[in-house]
């Protein structure tokens, strides 16, 4: 079983919160066949506690605004080296790069397909074209299966 519409759409919503703040290598992971609990994980990382603590408020205001939701859960806000916002359907971690690293969660999932989140980054922005393979969720050296709506 695939990601439900809904999720996908909430993860669209959060991914461009995170974008805006400038989060980088912001994925969608499909995780709803090996996991019974969640639908899908979103990670998107920030390069210092404030950056992270202010992507996740960002995520949290627009996924309320925009579709009425509250994450039943909220993690790691006090450290903000790893906050993790659990939503039932979908989970969402901002992680500062160090943590990003060493958890490797790509690496844990990497089996399962990604999520299109259609980002759009503004020219100028750092990173470039690398940020926005990232971001689709297609990496430069393999293209996994993605998942669409």
């Amino acid at each position: 079983m695939a990601a439900t519409p809904e999720s996908i759409r909430d993860l669209k919503i959060a991914a461009q919160a995170a974008n805006e703040e400038k989060a980088r290598d912001i994925v969608a992971i499909d995780v709803s066949e090996p996991l019974a609990i969640t639908d899908a994980f979103l990670l998107a990382t920030g390069t210092n506690p404030r950056q992270v603590i202010a992507i996740s408020e960002e995520i949290e205001k627009q996924l309320y605004l925009q579709s009425q939701v509250k994450p039943r859960m909220r993690e790691g806000l006090e450290e903000a080296q790893w906050v993790l916002l659990d939503y039932g359907d979908y989970v969402i971690h901002v992680m500062d790069e160090k943590a990003r690293d060493f958890y490797g969660l790509e690496r844990l999932w990497a089996d399962c397909p990604t999520i299109e989140l259609d980002l759009e980054h503004v020219e100028g922005e750092e990173g470039g074209a690398d940020d926005l393979t990232s971001a689709t969720g297609d990496s430069k050296d393999e293209k996994k299966e993605t998942v669409g709506e």
